[in-house]
């Protein structure tokens, strides 16, 4: 189909919380084409374990795409042990450089316990502010809830879960069927 008729793959909300010592990925599960929901129960948060060390990713984008990005980030983790920040400039790096990654569309959120980060195909490792990191359609609605729930004694989980649900009221390409993962605490 041409760019011009193809609607287009709409659909995903992500979100990272870091606080109490532990951090929660949540991923809903809508994958959108145009205005019409094709799957509602995608599962877009994962556990990896390269090395013997958690990691939990989450994605935003074209399924095929993120999947290519988990694998060379496993690649990357493999390679250095224990060390997500290295593993992910490397990822960044790669997805810049690399003629074939560059045409890949898809964002992904990552976390080991301690750190969090958002990785973009722009070269970017982002450290959220705020201990708060979300990507896709719904992702700003999440981060503008959690950033106002942060202050209360809910936990981590609590606060992802309320944000998720916040997002899936407001974004028409967000549902309410999650996928939670935590690490840390």
């Amino acid at each position: 189909m041409a760019d011009e008729t193809f609607p287009g793959w709409h659909g995903t909300t992500i979100i990272g919380v870091r606080k109490g010592g532990e951090v929660v990925v949540a991923g809903d599960g809508q994958v959108s084409l145009g205005q019409t929901v094709i799957k509602g129960s995608a599962r877009k948060v994962r556990r990896l374990s390269p090395g013997g060390y958690d990691v939990v990713a989450g994605f935003a984008g074209s399924t095929a795409d993120a999947f290519t990005l988990l694998e060379r980030l496993e690649a990357k983790l493999e390679a250095t042990p224990g060390q997500l920040q290295r593993a992910s400039v490397a990822l960044a790096k790669d997805w810049r450089t690399d003629k074939y990654l560059q045409k890949l569309e898809a964002m992904l959120i990552v976390t080991d316990g301690k750190d969090l980060y958002v990785i973009t195909g722009a070269g970017d490792v982002l450290e959220p502010e705020h201990d708060i990191a979300a990507i896709g359609s719904g992702g700003n609605f999440a981060l503008a809830a959690a950033r106002g729930l942060m202050e209360t004694e809910r936990s981590a989980e609590e606060i992802a879960r309320r944000a998720m649900e916040i997002a899936s009221d407001i974004c028409v390409y967000t549902n309410g069927n999650l996928t939670v993962e935590k690490i840390g605490g």
